[in-house]
């Protein structure tokens, strides 16, 4: 392999494609991944976090660590990207290429909801979750609301899990019955593309009190009144607000010419973006999936083969089938599965298996395989500390 692939972004889709790249081609390999971050973190790690289930440190796994042939992580940030003259412009230099792949996801704005960083918090990135493991510790109970403020979001299903965990936390502890838990989302359902996983959590929030309040986003939230008020205006007082941050492409991207309304469009099925030899993988996309890690994983063995073919002038056989895996906490150490379809032109189909205990294993697993790929080293996500212990 003598063609240079620049992947920008070490997620899902970036660590993907690069060892797919380096298990093709081993040391001939000339794979550079771009992220200005020091490790990766699952999505559901930030969660096991929140809730006291896992330390910080076992959360993340440095980039320093991969140690695969023919790749080479570069931990700087991104200031341009020219996808005509395949040039990458960092804080730390230039780098050339012959191909591009863009796997950088989403940029998230807590700043863009008016009174979120004065009286609320949010749960999406590394550090938000990891800052409010000591916020509940000393939440005391009332009224606490999840909510989302923008579409689309990424891990559809992480509001929901979020107000189950919550439940259980709060029960933990001794302060559910004096605490008022309610969740804010813009879809009629939870899951809008598998009507089973939308009735079972309807039904766990029933049997659990908790308040689901579909069809609306949170608009802002007054600080002095401690008041969030909603898309269609209506007010909900709060003790304890937990939200999802409003989501862009990245400027970097947006700058480059790349987005239009405001997502990189791509060929369905290549993932190929419009200027040739650039493809484009994940969150950062508008293919029509969800913004998930596991459809990113997906995207990105499309386009690894892509690439292989391009190398080795070999034609390629597969295309992308919009499926996906994710998994979904519903709180008690039960587990679903819920397995997705997103094809272009048809309606999205879902079927659920669960939630049950057993399926707890299958998320480890899940978990511990990434790892041990992308990172070669062993790793299990069933590492639980006291809530409330110190760190």
């Amino acid at each position: 392999m003598r063609a240079r692939v620049v992947v920008l972004g070490a997620g899902f889709g970036g660590l993907e494609v690069a060892t797919r790249l380096s298990e093709a081609f081993g040391d001939d390999a000339d794979v550079a991944v771009i992220d200005q971050r020091e490790s990766f973190v699952f999505g559901f790690s930030k969660l096991e976090v929140m809730f006291g289930r896992m330390t910080p440190a076992h959360a993340l796994h440095p980039y320093a660590d991969i140690n695969q042939p023919g790749v080479r992580f570069v931990r700087a940030a991104i200031r341009s990207i020219d996808p005509v003259a395949m040039t990458v412009t960092t804080d730390r230099g230039q780098l050339d290429a012959d191909m591009l792949v863009v796997a950088l996801g989403a940029d998230l704005h807590p700043a863009a909801t008016p009174g979120l960083g004065e009286s609320g918090h949010e749960f999406y990135t590394v550090a938000g979750a990891f800052e409010l493991r000591d916020v509940l510790a000393s939440f005391q109970g009332g009224r606490v609301i999840v909510g989302v403020t923008s579409a689309p979001f990424k891990c559809p299903p992480a509001p929901s899990e979020t107000a189950l965990l919550m439940h259980d936390y709060l029960t933990a502890r001794g302060l559910r019955a004096g605490s008022e838990i309610s969740l804010v989302m813009p879809f009629a359902a939870p899951i809008p593309p598998s009507p089973a996983a939308s009735a079972a959590l309807l039904e766990a929030f029933d049997e659990r009190g908790i308040a689901w309040q579909p069809g609306k986003l949170i608009r802002e939230l007054e600080p002095s009144r401690k008041v969030a008020i909603t898309s269609d205006g209506t007010e909900l007082p709060f003790d304890l607000f937990l939200g999802v941050p409003v989501h862009s492409a990245p400027a970097v991207v947006v700058d480059a010419g790349l987005t239009v309304d405001g997502w990189i469009p791509v060929n369905p099925r290549t993932l190929e973006t419009r200027f040739p030899d650039v493809y484009a993988v994940g969150d950062v996309t508008s293919v029509g999936t969800p913004k998930a890690g596991v459809f990113a994983e997906g995207q990105a063995a499309v386009v690894a083969s892509e690439i292989i073919g391009r190398i080795e002038g070999a034609p390629v056989d597969g295309q992308y089938d919009g499926h996906g895996l994710c998994y979904l906490e519903f709180g008690r150490d039960m587990v679903a599965k819920v397995d997705v379809t997103f094809l272009s032109g048809e309606k999205p189909s879902g079927a659920l298996e669960g939630p049950s205990a057993a399926l707890s294993a299958d998320k480890d697993v899940f978990g511990s395989s990434r790892i041990q790929r992308w990172f070669g080293r062993t790793w299990h996500s069933d590492v639980e500390v006291a809530a409330g212990s110190d760190l």
